[in-house]
């Protein structure tokens, strides 16, 4: 069985927690991403009833801070196994240090974690070498994919025959062309490389929607550009229903565990 939740999701932070367990043996616990200080992120964890030495390995998606934050105090204090590609790792400095509990995982090439096999993959974003992640016991299948700027065969070729999703709805591109931000910040994060809008998030649903799909859920929501009712119903438009069968996560509580 996987179950999954949220400890925070926004540009103010993200780490969605992942635990596996076949019932008879320890449960494998994956952190994805921990862009919060050592201190936020152990009471963040507490909350969904983790300790942090209880965690198997902490999987950063790409450098910039809203997802790294403490990976390095995490996996230096608590030797938690890092998880991460070559280009994250030399972006957030490489650090050389002997004993260090560091694996370069690769585009397609399956991980195993314990009762986990997790399976990275490229993504379009603006970042040294960003991965995103689908994870399975052989049963449940769940696809993470934040970060990216647009909709790639590749990526959509990953995220079939996933029982749950969990979807960036960062932006509203109108409420985003109307913000105050620069015309260069629009861009960037309008563009290829930058961040998916609600349609683009909808449009990537649609094409790996099926039957099998338990859970969807609405994460990394910019807290100027979108609004968690926007990015429901544009969800719930693309599987044909309702709006609150769509989970969305938010940046201080994320959301409770869910069963992929």
């Amino acid at each position: 069985m996987i179950r999954f939740c949220s400890l925070g999701s926004g540009s103010t932070g993200n780490a969605t927690l992942i635990e596996a367990s076949s019932g008879t043996g320890p449960a494998t616990r994956l952190l994805v991403d921990c862009g919060f200080s050592l201190r936020e992120l152990e009471a963040r964890l507490a909350r969904a009833g983790v300790a942090a030495t209880e965690l198997s390995g902490v999987f950063i998606t790409h450098e910039h801070g809203d997802h790294v934050g403490c990976a390095l105090t995490l996996t230096r204090r608590h030797r938690v196994p890092l998880y991460t590609s070559r280009g994250t790792w030399q972006a957030i400095g490489a650090p050389e240090e002997a004993g260090l509990p560091v694996h370069f995982v690769h585009d397609g090439l399956p991980v195993d974690l314990g009762e986990l096999a997790i399976t990275p993959y490229t993504v379009p974003h603006d970042a040294r070498e960003p991965l995103q992640l689908t994870c399975t016991d052989g049963d449940a299948k769940l696809g993470l994919l934040t970060d990216a700027g647009c909709a790639t065969a590749h990526l959509l070729a990953q995220l079939q025959a996933c029982t749950a999703l969990l979807l960036e709805c960062n932006h509203d591109l109108q409420m985003l062309q109307a913000s105050r931000y620069p015309a260069s910040l629009k861009a960037r994060i309008a563009g290829r490389l930058g961040h998916l809008s609600n349609d683009t998030a909808a449009q990537i649903l649609a094409a790996c929607g099926h039957d099998g799909l338990r859970h969807v859920v609405a994460a990394h929501l910019s807290e100027q550009n979108n609004t968690p009712a926007q990015a429901a119903r544009a969800l719930a438009t693309a599987l044909d229903c309702a709006a609150d069968e769509i989970v969305v996560a938010g940046p201080l509580d994320g959301f409770s565990w869910l069963r992929a």
